[in-house]
Parts: C-alpha cells; sequence; structure tokens
C-alpha cells in the first residue's frame, strides 16, 4: 500500500471519539470528521479538524470530494435497527479509498450478554441477550468484511461502561441524579475515557494485525459501591438503596441491569503493552473530585 500523510477519518465524533481524535492533532495528523450540526461543525473547525456534511449520503459524497487520502479510519456511532448508520452513509465512498490501512470500530461489551458476573475475555464468544447487543455483533461483522476488503486492519474495541471528564459518579451526585440501585450480584466494568483514547492511539501505531481488545479497567464492582464511594469523597450522605425490582426505572435503564458480567483486560496490556493510567474508578474519582467541584 502506497505511504501517505496520516489521515484520520472519523465518523462520529462524540465523547470518546472525541478524545482519540485529540491524541492525533497533537501528533500534527490530519483529522477528518462527520458532522450533522452547524454547532458540532464549529467546535470541530476550532480544534483544528475538517468536518464534514453527515447527515445523508449525497451531502457526504458532496463534502468528501477533493478530500486528501485517507489512511485510517474511526467509527464511533452505535447501529440501529436498519444497521450499521455509517455503512449506510459512506461504505462506497470508503470502498473506494484505496489508501485506508486501519480501521478502528468502537463497539461493546454488550455482546458478550448476561454472564451472571462471571469473567469474559476476547476469546469468549459473544452471546447478546439484547437487541443492541445483537446489531453491535452483526456491526462488527460488517466492518471486518469492509476491512478485508479494503486489506486493511481492524481493530474492534469492546468498552464497558465509559466515564470521564463530566460524566462520571461524582458528577451524577453533585447534580443530584445518582442513585443506588441494588440487584444482588449485580456487577459491571467501566472505562475511564482517557484509557480509551490511550489504547485506540497506540494501536493505531502499532501495526497489529486485525484484533480484538476489550477496554475496561482492573475492578468490576456494583454501581452502588462506586456512587457511594464518590458520595464519601464530596462528603455527602449516598442516595437511598433501590430495591431493583420495585424501583421506578425507563426500560432502557432496567435493561442495564439484565446483564452482568466481569470483563478481562489482558489483551491490551500484552499485546498493545498498554498501561491503564486508571486502572480503578477509586483513583479515577479522586483525581475526577476537583475537576467536578472547582476545588
Amino acid at each position: 500500500m502506497t505511504d501517505f500523510p496520516p489521515h484520520l477519518m472519523v465518523f462520529g465524533p462524540g465523547y470518546s471519539a472525541s478524545a482519540i481524535l485529540q491524541q492525533a492533532l497533537a501528533a500534527n495528523w490530519r483529522v477528518t470528521a462527520t458532522s450533522r450540526r452547524p454547532e458540532t461543525s464549529e467546535q470541530l473547525a476550532q480544534m483544528g479538524v475538517h468536518a464534514v456534511d453527515g447527515t445523508s449520503p449525497e451531502a457526504f459524497e458532496a463534502a468528501v470530494q477533493g478530500l486528501p487520502p485517507v489512511t485510517h479510519v474511526l467509527t464511533s456511532v452505535a447501529p440501529g435497527p436498519g444497521g450499521d448508520p455509517i455503512l449506510a452513509l459512506a461504505e462506497g465512498w470508503l470502498e473506494q479509498q484505496k489508501t485506508i490501512n486501519w480501521i478502528g470500530y468502537l463497539s461493546s461489551t454488550n455482546v458478550y450478554g448476561d454472564r451472571d458476573g462471571g469473567w469474559v475475555d476476547e476469546d469468549t464468544a459473544p452471546d447478546p441477550g439484547l437487541e443492541r447487543g445483537q446489531r453491535r455483533v452483526e456491526a462488527e461483522g460488517a466492518w471486518r468484511r469492509l476491512a478485508d476488503r479494503l486489506g486493511a486492519d481492524l481493530h474492534i474495541f469492546r468498552l464497558a461502561g465509559i466515564y470521564g471528564p463530566g460524566r462520571n459518579a461524582i458528577r451524577s451526585v453533585l447534580d443530584g441524579k445518582a442513585r443506588r440501585i441494588v440487584k444482588p450480584g449485580q456487577v459491571f466494568s467501566r472505562i475511564h475515557v482517557a484509557d480509551i483514547a490511550g489504547a485506540v492511539w497506540l494501536a493505531m501505531n502499532s501495526g497489529l494485525p486485525s484484533e480484538i481488545f476489550n477496554m475496561a479497567d482492573n475492578e468490576p464492582a456494583p454501581p452502588g459501591e462506586v456512587i457511594d464511594y464518590a458520595a464519601r469523597l464530596l462528603g455527602v450522605e449516598p442516595p437511598a438503596e433501590e430495591d431493583f425490582e420495585t424501583a421506578d426505572l425507563s426500560p432502557m435503564a432496567r435493561s442495564f441491569y439484565l446483564e452482568s458480567k466481569r470483563v478481562r483486560n489482558g489483551r491490551v496490556k500484552i499485546l498493545l503493552g498498554y498501561r491503564f493510567r486508571y486502572p480503578d474508578y477509586k483513583m479515577a474519582l479522586q483525581e475526577l473530585l476537583p475537576l467536578e467541584t472547582g476545588a
């Protein structure tokens, strides 16, 4: 494959993908990203990112005319009932980009389904119990087929519960939105956004062939335990415990408690040699405390 200056195309520059593209910008890469709103395009431009219209295939095709060769692709948009929206938007264009050598897909650990609190790793066969998990499995397969046609390496990152600045248990307690839902045996894995960005950037530059990486820290924990710890850091009383069976939860919120598992992260450490900046939620929340309180 011909060498070109690194150019990252980001589909869906949301919370996690924005942290990743900032790594590319810091390394003086060219970065292009899709946008569906004028205010997003303006924010991207202020960061030094070239925004292209992602509202429709026709708008996208027009926006990418004359774009310098793309070498790396990152997609972070969740699939919907009709499949992966990015493939619907840009698959035809992507298939024409013979300069792409790496594709990163931000997936989810919900592909593993419910494991009754047991451990899963990347060799665990997906067994989604929820429709959104099944959609993820199908989307992973679709991106794998596209990568094969392009001759590009595909790295799939299965993300656990994402948190970080502005999106964490301390913020929830401060905003009065934290709840301690108790379901015996329930446990979640989670991952700080900075570790997502660090590991994906390392993988993007690793030259490793196609691979799957679980992105979760070292300490799975019940959700109420994390809220309790955040409250103690703030010096306030944690919210009262609520029994899962009787708690007033939306169908979406209740669905998250239908699956319980612990996610191993050995492959990202061994194959990539990645060292977690936040190996557990306690260390992360301690650092987030002054950021969220302004102290």
